[in-house]
């Protein structure tokens, strides 16, 4: 897919740059600069999933799924810089403004490249998120921003074309370098959480309530509970309280059977660290297995797995089975 985004922005790029040289429209020369960084972008994105797709080695034991953030990031710091360097046309056109010319025919063309590369980037954002790739979302997303800046071009052209005011030509560059800005702040913003490893908490809680309403009986309690991408790849470490008396082949089994779980519903591209820990008289109050021929204290209550209990690095008893909000701020600062 990636092969294809970068062919089709080179187009566009040529096709644009046909545009502005028709118009000399500081607006257009806006949407032409735009689609020089998804050229180079693309090209960054293709080299990256190339790197990601490489399998783990011995100076990479997690593979190298991360290349894919990287690029996300070096595309996002050329938009910014992009909005940047329109700001600055623009500005240079209000102390010498140009003669705008054929007007129509550059609207013509733009229009042309908005409706490509809004098909172009639903289709990018698409495969990304069916196949967790973090540089096809950010091209998906940054050819959309890019179509939508292309709209509001178009528009600011058509009002000049029936106006005269040729002086819109640099307000508009100005309002959309805006646009182009905030659109490569979000795109770097996300990069450095994956690069960072920060906790995407939405799937967090999708997984574990996903693991509440499906738990076995043998599974006392989950806690310690970590999700890490790695490109397309997750990597999940945990801990799961089992039955004291349980051997090995049958904690192994119990393990098997969460694993499976979550690969069942979350995909195949998951790689699981689980640590088993012994469950302790304590646990007898939140144990739901009824033919427990060891139990010591009588069940009372079924403790339910929320994202706030199973992060926390403790084994679930009765009276402290919840992390406060507090906590969970102390754990994931910024996160609710």
């Amino acid at each position: 897919m990636q092969q294809w985004v970068v062919a089709i922005a080179v187009i566009l790029f040529f096709v644009k740059l046909s545009a502005y040289y028709l118009t000399q429209s500081v607006a257009v020369l806006t949407d032409a600069l735009e689609s020089t960084v998804n050229v180079i972008a693309g090209f960054i994105g293709l080299y990256s999933l190339y790197v990601a797709a490489k399998p783990r080695d011995e100076d990479h034991p997690y593979g190298h799924g991360k290349a894919e953030f990287l690029s996300a990031a070096v595309e996002g710091a050329l938009v910014i810089m992009a909005g940047l360097i329109i700001i600055y046309e623009a500005v240079m056109d209000f102390i010498h403004p140009h003669v705008i010319q054929k007007l129509d025919k550059g609207i013509y063309l733009v229009a042309l490249t908005a409706i490509i590369n809004y098909i172009v980037g639903a289709i990018s954002i698409y495969k990304g998120k069916k196949n967790g790739s973090m540089a096809l979302q950010a091209s998906g997303k940054h050819l959309q921003s890019d179509t939508y800046s292309t709209l509001g071009i178009i528009l600011g052209l058509v009002v000049i074309w029936y106006t005269k005011l040729t002086v819109l030509d640099a307000i508009v560059s100005l309002i959309f370098a805006g646009i182009i800005i905030y659109t490569g702040y979000h795109i770097l913003r996300s990069s450095i959480a994956g690069i960072m490893d920060e906790a995407d908490m939405q799937l967090l809680r999708r997984i574990v309530a996903y693991l509440n309403t499906h738990r076995r009986t043998n599974w006392i309690d989950l806690h310690n509970f970590r999700v890490i991408k790695y490109g397309g790849l997750l990597h999940i470490d945990c801990h799961l309280t089992l039955p004291w008396y349980l051997n090995l082949v049958e904690a192994h089994a119990e393990i098997d059977a969460l694993t499976a779980l979550i690969r069942k519903e979350f995909g195949e591209a998951i790689e699981f660290f689980v640590h088993t820990d012994a469950c302790m008289d304590f646990s007898c109050p939140i144990c739901t297995k009824e033919d427990c021929s060891v139990r010591k204290h009588a069940f009372e209550s079924r403790v339910e797995w929320t994202l706030q209990n199973v992060i926390a690095n403790k084994k679930h008893e009765r009276t402290t089975a919840t992390t406060t909000d507090h906590q969970l701020q102390l754990a994931f600062p910024g996160k609710q």
